[in-house]
């Protein structure tokens, strides 16, 4: 599966000023449920919690990949926020994180959902990508970046 396939300009936030990792996880939750009328906010935010309850999710870098699973449809969703001011997220490095990339998986699609976290941590350990996404002020030049 391709980031493309799971991932739209609407659920892309640029500049978004959470203050907190939980400010930026309830982002996250937003822009997931709403384009997907079978999950709540709630929902959404609840999944990606249960997950960082188990270890934090960020790699380090100032990039953290929030992943949760659900039950309602096949659908697997992803949402990307840039922060304007970095966060405290409990990240291997210790440093704060300004990149964040939620992933929400049907229940059941553990190979898909180790895939895709793989992809997505080859791509977020690209430096050069990573000063393009921190500068970059439009969803849809975000949009490109990932994608391409």
């Amino acid at each position: 599966m391709q980031i493309s396939e799971i991932l739209s300009t609407e659920r892309i936030c640029c500049d978004s000023n959470g203050a907190s990792k939980k400010a930026a996880l309830e982002t996250l939750a937003s822009l997931i449920a709403s384009e997907s009328p079978s999950l709540s906010q709630t929902e959404v935010f609840d999944s990606l919690l249960t997950r960082e309850r188990l270890g934090s999710t960020g790699l380090g870098h100032g990039v953290a990949i929030p992943h949760g699973r659900h039950n309602h449809d096949d659908l697997t969703l992803g949402a990307f926020v840039q922060l304007q001011t970095p966060v405290d997220y409990d990240a291997i490095d210790r440093q704060p994180v300004d990149i964040l990339f939620a992933l929400l998986v049907p229940q059941e699609s553990t190979e898909e959902h180790l895939q895709i976290l793989s992809q997505l941590a080859e791509k977020f350990s690209d430096a050069n990508l990573l000063n393009q996404l921190r500068t970059e002020k439009s969803e849809q030049a975000i949009y490109t970046l990932l994608t391409e």
